[in-house]
């Protein structure tokens, strides 16, 4: 351990605390391998919530199953292609569920998995946060 210390040291991948620093060959700064996705749960969840548009989308479904064209005009600025891209993600990750209707014209309807609803808290601490903190007031009649 103390080795470790000195090379960190004499490296001088120190960085806020005394925190020994992670980098890569070039000496980037990189995360520490604890905060890869597959070892970390908050890294993990950051890629979830983190990617544009997903925490939008889960957010509106929370509220109920929903069609594409409704996630659509919900999302405004998103494209057809990304709103797609985005429900297969959360479909393969088991976040949300597709149900296909045999009518005419056909049917699509979205809808989260418990695993999905798990999210729920999540999305109302950063709905708390964005009025206390950052003065968002779009939603004032939400909680």
């Amino acid at each position: 351990m103390r080795k470790l210390y000195e090379k960190a040291v004499s490296e001088g991948r120190f960085g806020p605390y005394n925190v020994v620093v992670a980098t890569d060959a070039a000496g980037l700064r990189t995360m520490l391998p604890v905060h890869q996705a597959g070892q970390c749960s908050v890294a993990a969840c950051g890629e979830i919530v983190g990617s544009k548009w997903t925490v939008l989308i889960v957010h509106d479904l929370t509220e109920g199953p929903r069609r594409f064209t409704e996630l659509e005009h919900a999302c405004a600025g998103i494209s057809p292609r990304t709103l797609a891209e985005r429900l297969r993600w959360l479909e393969a990750e088991e976040i949300v569920l597709r149900r296909s209707y045999a009518e005419s014209p056909p049917r699509v309807e979205y809808e989260l998995t418990d695993k999905g609803r798990a999210l729920k808290p999540i999305v109302e601490a950063m709905r708390t946060f964005g009025h206390e903190w950052l003065g968002c007031d779009v939603h004032p009649h939400e909680t």
